[in-house]
C-alpha cells in the first residue's frame, strides 16, 4: 500500500470515529484511533502513518510520535477534510 492511499484512509477513519470542534475541525482522541478494530486492520503502522501525515499537513498533533496508553489523551486535528 501506498502512503499517500493509506493517508487517504486515514481521514476517512478520522472523519468517521471524530467529532466537529467548535473552530469547525475533526478531531479524535489518539486513543480512540489506535483501540479502533477496523484501524488496526487498515494500517500495520498507525503511528508511521501518523506521521507521515503529518508531515503532509493533513493533520496535526503535540509532539513527534504518539504512544499508546501515554498519549491515549492526544487529539489529532484534521487540517484537511
Amino acid at each position: 500500500m501506498n502512503v499517500d492511499h493509506e493517508v487517504k484512509l486515514l481521514v476517512e477513519e478520522i472523519q468517521q470515529l471524530g467529532s466537529k470542534s467548535a473552530d469547525g475541525q475533526t478531531r479524535v482522541k489518539f486513543g480512540v484511533l489506535f483501540n479502533d478494530d477496523r484501524c488496526a486492520n487498515i494500517f500495520e503502522a498507525l503511528v508511521g502513518t501518523l506521521r507521515a501525515a503529518k508531515k503532509r499537513k493533513v493533520i496535526n498533533f503535540e509532539g513527534e510520535l504518539l504512544l499508546q496508553g501515554v498519549h491515549d489523551n492526544v487529539d489529532i486535528v484534521l487540517l484537511q477534510e
